[in-house]
């Protein structure tokens, strides 16, 4: 669910609210590397923060846990709302910094590719040597030995085999259709 700047406002502190703006696109794209990551490090801290005292709040209101404060936890909308709000802006720094990965693999990818194609064609084109005992198509197909396999199955069963079949066919193809 979308949440308005005035709910954040009130769900965030300032430095948490600073670093939500910092994960939306305007300001995410002009971050280096660097200060993503210490950006991402931050977030990550302060959305377990939230999501430690949410957790603490629910075993508050279920009765499961001992109340911490002053005077005991009535809802944890706030904490719960916070928490979304946090978790939403980590996503999109997390969607970034895998898009920058990707860009930097897909440039690392090309790179070599390039590297690979000059030293190809700084090489030239150099005639293939066939291998020994392998058959080459420019030269014409060596003839292959001949293996032959000893036939285990005796004559006399092998013609049986062959008969049986020819006379099942015959059954199957005299049917009428």
């Amino acid at each position: 669910m979308a949440m308005t700047p005035k709910q954040e406002a009130r769900a965030l502190s300032s430095d948490e609210r600073e670093l939500v703006e910092m994960s939306r696109p305007p300001a995410l794209r002009v971050l280096t590397d660097k200060q993503l990551a210490t950006l991402l490090k931050r977030m990550r801290v302060g959305r377990d923060k939230a999501r430690t005292l949410a957790d603490r709040q629910r075993r508050e209101l279920r009765g499961k846990a001992t109340a911490r404060g002053a005077k005991p936890v009535r809802d944890d909308e706030g904490s719960k709302l916070k928490l979304s709000i946090l978790s939403a802006a980590l996503r999109r720094l997390d969607t970034e910094t895998a898009r920058r990965e990707r860009g930097r693999a897909k440039a690392a990818l090309v790179e070599s590719a390039r590297k690979a194609l000059a030293l190809k064609q700084k090489a030239g084109r150099a005639a293939p040597t066939p291998k020994p005992g392998v058959r080459a198509a420019r030269s014409g197909a060596r003839g292959k030995a001949r293996v032959v396999v000893e036939n285990h199955v005796p004559r006399s069963t092998r013609g049986r085999v062959r008969k049986q079949t020819a006379r099942v066919q015959a059954k199957r193809d005299s049917r009428p259709k």
